[in-house]
């Protein structure tokens, strides 16, 4: 299960001001014999609970956000990933993916939080994260492709021809911090 790290983002059971800024999801995992663990794609779908900055309510069912949907914001005043109002409070919150902050997670990061992710949030605060499909990652020695990887159970595993090993993906685990 996933935890909040560093500075809280606020109470889960009571309301907190409405958050505005960016939340950095870090990933912790086990690698063996694979690196550049990393999602594929602007149809990647990155699976959040949501909670509103405004009145503290969390989403009951995961949310997937892509890099490719863009949402405009009411006033023109852009646009975002994800828009949605707040089925308690009404208020109009945003999430933004920022595509030039996704990373790998490499054999270095080995049991190591990394970020992997950034995202601006206005008025919405990601409370937990699921791993699903999408993701991707290299053999070590053979740099063989392990392509649509799925990460839901946290754990995953293959077999490397090429460098004739087993491969896989442990105890996979996150964290969000304030940027």
């Amino acid at each position: 299960m996933g935890k909040i790290a560093q500075q809280p983002l606020g109470s889960p059971a009571g309301p907190s001001r409405a958050t505005m800024g960016k939340i950095a999801l870090q990933l912790k995992a086990t690698l063996e014999n694979v690196t550049n663990l990393r999602p594929v794609g602007e149809d990647f779908r990155w699976y959040l609970k949501m909670k509103c900055g405004n009145c503290g309510e969390i989403s009951e069912k995961w949310q997937y956000i892509r890099l490719m949907d863009s949402v405009a914001l009411k006033g023109g005043r852009g646009s975002a990933s994800m828009v949605q109002k707040c089925k308690l409070c009404s208020r109009e919150n945003s999430i933004e993916i920022l595509s030039h902050t996704i990373k790998a997670y490499n054999a270095e990061d080995n049991e190591k939080f990394k970020t992997i992710v950034e995202f601006e949030c206005r008025g919405l605060e990601p409370v937990d994260f699921q791993p699903q499909a999408g993701f991707a990652a290299e053999g070590v020695e053979s740099g063989t492709v392990f392509s649509d990887i799925n990460l839901q159970e946290k754990d995953w595993t293959d077999y490397d021809e090429k460098a004739q090993e087993s491969v896989g993906i442990y105890e996979v685990t996150h964290q969000f911090v304030k940027c």
